[in-house]
């Protein structure tokens, strides 16, 4: 019983880990600011999105 217990609590720190949530992401191009949002995804994912704003010159910082 009590090996399954342990289980269960990992799987349950486990997903609490990886849980989704929303993100926006700021850009600043030419002094013009604009932001989007970056909906029920991890926070490495939603790094990556607003990383890939960058690439057309704009400055972008996800909060």
């Amino acid at each position: 019983m009590k090996k399954l217990l342990f289980v269960f609590a990992i799987a349950a720190i486990g997903s609490l880990a990886s849980c989704k949530k929303d993100y926006t992401c700021e850009c600043t191009l030419l002094g013009v600011s604009t932001s989007f949002e970056i909906e029920d995804s991890k926070k490495g994912d939603a790094e990556d999105a607003c990383d890939d704003a960058q690439a057309g010159g704009a400055d972008c910082e996800l909060k």
